[in-house]
């Protein structure tokens, strides 16, 4: 049984920071073969994506919402990924869900993890 789960979430000050972790448990394949992603869904609206990273993790997207502010890693080793978060914003304020698929150009990955709740003051 696939298991992720999310940690680092918390209540922020706009313009502070913040770290998300994804622990991958259960998966069939080794864990550098999947594509990683994360998602968020602000209150009241749908989710959305935030970022990706390839299997290999030498690619990695971005919504242009966070670009140049968020950065998706990996560490294989530890069947984790993180979502470094700089420079918060009100609208950032979210529940983040991480996800994994074997594909990096799904819209709807396979495994998701239960979502970590991110809050930015302002």
């Amino acid at each position: 049984q696939v298991q992720l789960r999310e940690s680092g979430g918390g209540l922020v000050q706009a313009g502070g920071s913040l770290k998300l972790s994804c622990a991958a448990s259960g998966l069939a394949l080794a864990f550098g073969g999947y594509a990683l992603y994360w998602f968020r869904q602000p209150p009241g609206k749908e989710r959305e994506f935030a970022a990706k990273i390839s299997p290999g993790g030498g690619m990695t997207y971005y919504a242009d919402s966070v670009k140049g502010r968020f950065t998706i890693s990996r560490d294989n080793a530890k069947k984790t990924v993180y979502l470094q978060m700089n420079s918060l914003e009100p609208e950032d304020t979210a529940v983040y869900y991480c996800a994994v698929d074997p594909s990096i150009a799904t819209r709807t990955p396979r495994w998701w993890g239960q979502g970590t709740q991110v809050t930015v003051s302002s």
